[in-house]
């Protein structure tokens, strides 16, 4: 018998990004910032580089500025390949 991840229970550890919400006027998507810095392969300099990913948020509870956790789940749009896994820093609301 062939075994699976779902007959042994186990599963794979998927990608996992912290990164700040850069726009939430979508319905139910939020675009992630997620920055870092890279070693240049030639010049051995840092260099600033980032990510900019759509996460399904189907609560609205990210807004611009916040700090979040998204994780790679299936394609749940054309482009939203990420969902939201939790808010780690909220940004100060105007209201």
């Amino acid at each position: 018998m062939e075994q699976t991840a779902a007959t042994t229970g186990t599963r794979h550890i998927r990608p996992r990004l912290v990164g700040v919400v850069t726009s939430d006027k979508a319905v139910k998507t939020i675009k992630v910032e997620a920055s870092f810095l890279a070693k240049h392969r030639k010049y051995g300099k840092y260099v600033r580089r980032r990510t900019v990913v759509l996460a399904h948020d189907p609560e609205e509870r990210a807004h611009l500025g916040d700090r979040v956790e998204v994780m790679a789940c299936r394609p749940v749009s054309k482009t939203k390949r990420y969902r939201l896994l939790n808010i780690l820093h909220a940004a100060p609301r105007e209201e």
